[in-house]
């Protein structure tokens, strides 16, 4: 397994379209069609080969992974394990949503292809496929990761900034997105309305936030 293009392009976030069939001559006509539309790709001869890819991701990266927008053309029927059971396990893995897959399925698949998608998947494509149809769905998908990673990113930094508060600072920020004002939430809390002043401070500066609608704004959409 090599990659059709070099990895060290992809560190620098830009989009990358995943290919997993066990015909080369597939493999490179794929590859030679998103080149015509600058995507890059990496393609792989089996399921197992791209499932030992993601396994042979430090446990860090693995769970960040993928950090840039990415899909993945898949194959239904190879030799080994399916297309359909490595797209199970991308569903055990969580992977779904930041690496949508479009299925390349042959016309007696197109049953399988169709259950595939009612469990997660963006699409399926019927060979022979249209080059044009088939690369605007990969913008789509790519656009769809994109906005999965962004989603997973803001969540990851909301997780952060919650670390970083107190405990007392966490009691008044859940009466702050209430709607309380200090004296009420002073007299919950058995503390003065100075003391809520400063926390409530510190806890839009934590949160990087400057009013209690941003603040609310932000909890709901974490």
């Amino acid at each position: 397994m090599m990659p059709t293009t070099p990895s060290a392009l992809h560190s620098r976030h830009l989009p990358m379209v995943y290919l997993v069939d066990d015909e080369e001559v597939v493999r490179d006509a794929l590859a030679w069609l998103l080149r015509s539309r600058r995507l890059l790709s990496e393609g792989y001869g089996s399921a197992e080969a791209f499932e030992a890819m993601l396994d042979a991701r430090p446990g860090q990266a693995r769970s960040g992974w993928p950090d840039a927008p990415s899909c993945l053309l898949l194959d239904v029927r190879m030799p080994g394990m399916s297309g359909l059971a490595l797209f199970e396990r991308l569903i055990e893995r969580g992977l779904v949503d930041a690496l949508p897959v479009i299925f390349l399925t042959g016309h007696g698949d197109v049953p399988t292809a169709v259950a595939a998608v009612k469990r997660g998947a963006f699409d399926f494509v019927e060979k022979p496929f249209s080059d044009n149809a088939l690369v605007d769905r990969v913008e789509q998908a790519l656009q769809l990761s994109e906005r999965a990673i962004a989603s997973r990113r803001q969540h990851g930094q909301l997780t952060q900034r919650m670390a970083e508060l107190t405990e007392r600072e966490r009691e008044v920020m859940s009466l702050v997105v209430q709607g309380l004002p200090n004296k009420l939430i002073a007299d919950q809390l058995h503390i003065s309305v100075r003391t809520v002043e400063v926390h409530r401070a510190r806890v839009f500066e934590k949160m990087n936030v400057k009013s209690a609608v941003e603040l609310s704004n932000l909890l709901r959409e974490g």
